[in-house]
């Protein structure tokens, strides 16, 4: 409950925005559960899911870092920023899912090229948004911060300000699956792809630096040249999981069926 009154008074504009979409990821969830509608392959209600959760996650984690950057005169672009883009967009891709279309790489039509253009400048606006609490982060001394969580969050930052920027590699090749179409099998809800790389896995896991790496300078790794060290592998272990995807080898292989011959007689 203490860190809940903190985040709320740090950013209450994104304290509520962030709830408020983490309560949608819930519902979009359940909605799941009452639909057979595919897109790509998928329930047509996970990607909103996704989108909500994702969302939310961001949302709270800049209302937190917020409260270190005192006196801020972007806060207010930065939390309205965020709220504006990433609410168009959430709504957008609930829409297309209610509809049972696909929200991204859909240019079927002059409407959807203009809907999917504008849905990628409010990503790339968000991201620019973030881009300035990196900044300001760089900007400024933090005396009171821990030598190992201060780096944790500025590399944290940058990670997923690259790894958000990513998204143009699947928006100019209109797919994010590499040596096989959208929507094959995947692991279940992410979807994925195990038969051929996907760069949502690097974009996933290069976004989310910006919580993993401060939690672990928090609750585990205290020490400066560890969290550098982490840093490092996990940067690392990112470009592996993009330059893996990017040869069109999956991450998570599927299982092949045994054959007749493997079957114990």
């Amino acid at each position: 409950m203490f860190y809940l009154i903190t985040l709320k008074s740090r950013s209450e504009v994104l304290f509520y925005f962030g709830a408020l979409q983490l309560i949608l990821a819930l519902l979009f969830l359940l909605l799941s559960y009452t639909t057979t509608v595919q897109v790509a392959g998928v329930n047509a209600w996970f990607k909103p899911f996704k989108f909500a959760a994702s969302i939310g996650i961001l949302s709270l984690t800049v209302a937190w870092l917020l409260g270190y950057l005192h006196p801020m005169r972007e806060k207010g672009i930065v939390e309205w920023g965020l709220v504006i883009s990433l609410g168009l967009e959430i709504i957008y891709i609930a829409w297309r899912a209610y509809r049972g279309e696909a929200s991204h790489f859909n240019v079927s039509t002059p409407f959807n090229a203009i809907m999917y253009g504008l849905m990628a400048a409010g990503a790339t606006f968000a991201t620019l948004m973030v881009g300035i609490v990196a900044f300001r982060f760089f900007a400024q001394p933090f005396p009171e911060l821990h030598p190992s969580y201060l780096l944790a969050i500025r590399v944290g930052l940058v990670l997923f300000v690259i790894f958000s920027f990513q998204g143009f590699a699947m928006g100019s090749r209109m797919a994010h699956t590499v040596g096989a179409a959208d929507g094959g099998p995947g692991i279940p809800i992410l979807n994925w792809s195990t038969i051929a790389g996907d760069l949502r896995i690097a974009h996933f896991m290069g976004m989310h630096a910006l919580q993993i790496l401060p939690l672990l300078a928090v609750f585990l790794i205290k020490s400066t040249k560890g969290m550098a060290v982490t840093i490092a592998v996990y940067a690392l272990v990112c470009l592996f999981i993009l330059t893996q995807a990017l040869k069109g080898e999956p991450l998570l292989k599927r299982p092949s069926p045994k054959s007749q011959t493997d079957v114990p007689r």
